[in-house]
């Protein structure tokens, strides 16, 4: 019996969320039930934030369409279309989108993405 070499993903999964921000997870704990790796598709849009967090896991990420703001050790840092950027884990950061236009963006987390490792900071 051959096994087969590759894995296509037509339907990924689609997070649920409150504040508008579209995220369809391709590979990742949510979607292939993967811990190494996690790759999602987002779109950010106009005015959306989330609040601070300290992840256990590098998060890359790529820029799409428009530009995405991030907050990293006190750093504000934007990034426009074709740009990317790696945040090492255990690193303060923010992600937002304070300008006019949705953000189009790919994340890749190294290990997986996971709710329980993210350690996002409580709204207020």
């Amino acid at each position: 019996m051959m096994v087969k070499k590759y894995t296509i993903q037509k339907t990924p999964f689609v997070v649920p969320t409150t504040d508008g921000k579209r995220i369809e997870e391709h590979f990742g704990k949510a979607s292939t039930n993967e811990d190494q790796v996690s790759i999602a598709h987002m779109i950010a849009p106009p005015g959306w934030s989330e609040p601070f967090q300290t992840p256990e896991f590098e998060e890359y990420t790529y820029i799409i369409k428009g530009k995405k703001q991030f907050s990293v050790d006190n750093e504000i840092i934007i990034l426009e279309a074709g740009q990317s950027i790696k945040i090492e884990r255990n690193t303060r950061v923010q992600y937002s989108n304070p300008f006019d236009e949705e953000c189009e963006y790919l994340a890749v987390c190294l290990p997986a993405f996971d709710f329980t490792k993210v350690h996002r900071e409580n709204c207020k």
